[in-house]
């Protein structure tokens, strides 16, 4: 059986992450206009860089929770694909397999004039001057505002073959992801794990577990072993 699992904010912030929400526009006490879009790359490279520099101490501080565990541990069970908004690397170091990051990741480094030309950083920084191949400045790999999505199609793909859906700690409100669950069949059960649940009543097989991301998707294991 093929579980295919969106994930957003919430499973992340329940490990202390901090992550951008739509209702303030501020992440970290940051416009993210000035942070996290091509134009403030532009602007002020070195308050950008800074503050990913930041962000990746405090991803690579933070540990995995219970929740990015439990998802690792159905892999004995089932083929589970994960398909995650945030661009930590907790579900890997808990053992997920198979992770498809929307927005990139930020523990790799990128060229500024090619996006698909990442490394690996070493320790917690890019330093300005530090450079690619190319001899372009080094950038967060990291998707911004206004940039396109280019592991959209291939999670559309995932979308499309999952024989169970579960979406957990995301809001649908920014697109492209929010518009996955378009590509998971009508037929398909799709769980919803979230405190407040998205409006999601146009879809059919919706079933809602409204909790917080650690205790609901210790739930969903025991609805999934126990044959949905």
């Amino acid at each position: 059986m093929k579980l295919v699992v969106l994930t957003g904010a919430g499973i992340s912030a329940e490990s202390g992450l901090k992550t951008f929400r739509d209702s303030d526009g501020l992440w970290e006490g940051y416009n993210v206009y000035d942070v996290a879009t091509p134009e403030a790359w532009e602007r002020n490279p070195m308050l950008v860089q800074e503050f990913y520099n930041e962000r990746r101490s405090q991803v690579l501080a933070a540990k995995p929770n219970r929740g990015h565990e439990i998802l690792a541990e159905l892999e004995k069970y089932f083929d589970v694909e994960i398909i995650t908004q945030n661009i930590d690397d907790l579900h890997e170091r808990a053992g997920s397999t198979k992770v498809t990051h929307l927005h990139g990741v930020i523990t790799k480094s990128q060229s500024d004039i090619k996006a698909d030309l990442t490394y690996p950083i070493e320790g917690t920084e890019i330093k300005m001057g530090e450079l690619c191949e190319l001899g372009s400045q080094l950038r967060p790999h990291v998707v911004w505002f206004g940039e396109s999505v280019p592991m959209i199609e291939v999670a559309s793909k995932i979308c499309s073959k999952a024989d169970v859906f579960v979406l957990i700690g995301t809001s649908l409100a920014v697109y492209p992801a929010a518009g996955l669950i378009d590509f998971v069949l009508p037929s398909t059960p799709k769980y919803i794990i979230d405190p407040k649940t998205p409006d999601i009543r146009r879809y059919k097989n919706t079933i809602n577990i409204e909790k917080r991301a650690v205790d609901g998707v210790a739930e969903l294991k025991e609805i999934l072993l126990n044959g949905h």
